[in-house]
């Protein structure tokens, strides 16, 4: 009888502790008990849905656009919203996102304002009238975060403004967003400007005019 039981039992047994082997071996995931499979993304390749959902969103230097909607907008139905928290900027038509891009606002020294603004000027080819680069007589950089305001220039030196290239101005005293250098941390760096990614900006500046709404949140 107990030998009859043994191999009505025996695969049973067998099979318990095949599934016990392997969930100790279990290779999906880590020392920490987080999942280690490889991440699926659930939407359709090339919706916006799909791009915000990559695990790499919003830190990376990625660019959404969508052409079509793209080629639909113009100065007449753009707005722009500038992320601070995610670090990200839309073009948009409507309700809908034409673009998404990385940005870099105002460090803690100098936030970004937030709010409703509207573009008060348009110029491709800016540079700064304060924040740039300063040199002595010999042509060498001895600031390269200069303040013309503030900081002293050498006697035969020069100060040489920040480049900010399709800079559209969103506050008198010197608030706009513009091509500018948005760091590998994405951190907020930026002397009250909001930098656009320089893949981008000549795009957006391309489909907004002066009035254009844009919202700092």
């Amino acid at each position: 009888m107990t030998s009859r039981l043994l191999s009505i039992f025996s695969p049973v047994l067998a099979l318990m502790l095949a599934l016990t082997s392997c969930s100790k071996n279990d290779n999906t995931v880590d020392a920490n008990g987080v999942s280690k499979k490889p991440f699926v993304n659930p939407h359709k390749p090339g919706t916006y849905e799909h791009f915000t959902a990559e695990p790499s969103y919003p830190k990376s230097y990625s660019i959404y656009k969508n052409s079509e909607l793209y080629s639909q907008t113009h100065s007449g139905n753009s707005h722009i919203i500038l992320d601070t928290a995610k670090q990200r900027a839309m073009l948009m038509n409507g309700e809908q996102v034409v673009m998404d891009y990385p940005i870099s606002s105002g460090r803690r020294s100098h936030p970004t304002p937030k709010g409703r603004f509207v573009i008060l000027e348009k110029i491709v080819d800016k540079s700064s009238n304060r924040y740039g680069r300063i040199y002595d007589a010999e042509g060498n950089v001895v600031n390269s975060d200069g303040d013309a305001f503030t900081d002293t220039i050498p006697e035969g030196g020069k100060f040489v403004g920040a480049p900010m290239k399709y800079w559209m101005r969103l506050t008198w005293d010197g608030v706009g967003h513009h091509i500018g250098p948005i760091p590998s941390s994405r951190n907020a760096v930026s002397h009250g400007c909001i930098r656009g990614y320089h893949k981008a900006m000549p795009d957006v500046y391309a489909k907004v005019k002066t009035g254009t709404s844009v919202t700092i949140q």
